[in-house]
């Protein structure tokens, strides 16, 4: 059935170019569910007309062998931001269930956006992809998509053969064991080597219109849950009233899903993002693009601030003395830490020094103090920020370097000057933001959450 309405839905497109040169006509893409062969040739189009921002890759294969394509999108001229920092990381996969293909076509149209918006100069596309890398896995269970059924062609549900707590709730078909399947295998491997830094995952499916956030195996709210109470009241403030909840008590519990296991395991902010149910058939007469419209600009608000979704820390100030250090620490994050320490390295790299665990709630400040032998100081040492990017166990450790040209030198109490570091009595340093712009400019991103994308829509 679906091919031959789709070769209907072709000839009454009229002339077309063909189709291993160019993504399928309007006619059809925007009002017909993709299957592996139409999406191979999409993903595989956008590789060849957008050779700078497109790198198709593929994460595995299906139990049947078909390819599971990633599209990832950046400007890859570029390996790292302007300033010299890593891009943020985001990844997307849709496709778990065959059959849900409201959540496939939103991974797709979720792609489609930022490419064809590069590619059109506007200034969101741009300004994302120049900071950001975008890996979308479109379809996941391409087996059970093209037989329309949810489960893949072993009858098991993928998003039940997860390695988190798999099976505890007594879940229907979740095979025979964590990853049993080729396709949860392929998708968490490349979690692991390839997006293992991720400051975004979502899931997409269908069935409830709601957004769930961990846990789904337990009722608890998430340990990060500041990170997304906030992210839910500011998109139900300014952008949908989606609901958004705690999986467990929003939906139903499950056990083994990719959500659970992006969190619980590899530290990400994780959500599932489920579109409503009103599928018809394997295509839709309002435009694909219409009908998900709401539920893209969710995703673009999203991305667009995956600079937040973690613990941003910055020094205020810093003062050194003979026998102790004082530190105020800004954090521009969304995201609580509660481990973070200043470091003190010497001149081989060695760290020398470490101070007490400093807890930094989400965009907020904390001074501290602590005792310190200022003996320790040589001239081509340098300090460091340690800290865990969000509370949960599972996130990763960051070391950022305190930036040597933010030291301001100020006078000591006998009259003389800072010129480096050495064994000194009273000195203090200050260590401020490397300029004024870059705090400018922090300050006015935090402003973005809640009004950016509520301007362009």
């Amino acid at each position: 059935m679906r091919v031959w309405a789709l070769c209907v839905l072709l000839l009454l497109a009229g002339p077309i170019v063909p189709l291993s040169n160019a993504q399928q006509p309007d006619i059809v893409q925007e009002h017909w569910y993709h299957s592996y062969a139409t999406l191979t040739t999409d993903v595989n189009a956008w590789a060849d007309d957008h050779p700078d921002i497109v790198d198709l890759a593929i994460a595995g294969q299906t139990e049947l062998g078909k390819n599971l394509w990633v599209v990832r999108i950046s400007d890859w001229s570029n390996e790292t931001k302007p300033d010299g920092t890593a891009k943020e990381i985001v990844y997307i996969d849709g496709g778990h269930h065959g059959n849900e293909h409201l959540g496939t076509e939103l991974a797709f149209l979720t792609a489609k956006f930022y490419i064809e918006g590069w590619a059109a100069g506007e200034q969101e596309a741009i300004d994302v992809l120049t900071n950001t890398e975008i890996h979308v896995l479109i379809m996941l269970n391409a087996d059970g998509n093209d037989l329309d059924t949810r489960w893949n062609i072993n009858q098991v549900d993928l998003n039940r053969n997860y390695d988190h707590h798999w099976n505890e709730q007594d879940e229907t078909q979740p095979g025979s064991g964590p990853f049993s399947e080729a396709e949860t295998a392929a998708n968490a491997n490349y979690m692991q080597t390839e997006v293992p830094d991720a400051d975004l995952y979502i899931t997409m499916h269908t069935g409830v219109w709601i957004m769930l956030h961990p846990w789904g195996y337990i009722p608890d709210q998430p340990i990060d849950w500041e990170l997304y109470h906030f992210i839910r009241d500011d998109v139900n403030a300014n952008i949908s009233d989606i609901p958004i909840r705690n999986a467990n008590q929003g939906l139903y519990p499950n056990s083994g899903t990719s959500r659970d296991y992006g969190y619980g395991i590899m530290g990400y902010p994780t959500f599932t993002f489920e579109t409503d149910d009103e599928q018809w058939l394997l295509g839709t007469v309002e435009a694909l693009s219409d009908r998900l419209g709401e539920e893209l600009d969710v995703m673009r608000y999203l991305i667009d601030n995956v600079w937040y979704w973690r613990a941003r820390l910055d020094i205020a100030s810093m003062t050194v003395m003979d026998d102790s250090v004082e530190v105020d620490i800004n954090n521009f994050g969304r995201s609580t830490t509660n481990n973070a320490s200043l470091q003190y390295v010497d001149s081989d790299g060695t760290v020398v020094w470490t101070s007490p665990f400093i807890a930094i709630n989400a965009t907020n400040s904390t001074s501290a103090a602590f005792d310190f032998d200022s003996s320790i100081l040589v001239p081509e040492g340098s300090w460091a920020l340690n800290y865990q990017v969000r509370i949960v166990e599972s996130s990763r450790w960051v070391n950022e370097t305190i930036n040597s040209s933010s030291y301001t030198l100020i006078q000591t109490d006998d009259g003389a000057f800072l010129v480096g570091y050495g064994v000194f009595n009273s000195v203090s340093i200050i260590v401020g933001f490397v300029a004024a712009a870059a705090f400018v400019q922090k300050q006015d991103r935090l402003q973005r959450p809640s009004k950016g994308i509520e301007k362009d829509l």
